[in-house]
């Protein structure tokens, strides 16, 4: 390989590289932020509350319009674990480039 072609190589390396760390770190930013909602649904879900909410809900008494995505079994356990699973991905991943000297 000649050096222009590797140089020019590199380069496309820098920028797909710099633009991967770029979306990376904001996406990161707002899943810090959103770890508090994250915390209190958790602490929320299959609670005294959540049960209480669940049967007002299986027996009519919340209004039809009300969002309550929240109250459905699969929705907040299905969020519990993709995070468990992002999470694991995460560590994976910093432990290979602490293994390989990228950090």
């Amino acid at each position: 390989m000649n050096r222009i072609t590797r140089i020019k190589q590199m380069e496309e390396c820098l920028d797909c590289s710099s633009e991967a760390v770029k979306k990376l770190s904001e996406a990161l930013d707002g899943y810090k932020q959103a770890q508090a909602s994250l915390r209190r649904l958790t602490e929320y879900y299959g609670g005294a509350l959540w049960m209480q909410d669940l049967e007002a809900d299986e027996a009519g008494k919340l209004p039809s319009d009300l969002k309550r995505g929240v109250l459905s079994e699969d929705a907040v356990y299905d969020l519990m674990d993709e995070n468990r699973e992002l999470v694991l991905t995460m560590l994976r991943l910093v432990s290979a480039a602490i293994e390989k000297h990228t950090i």
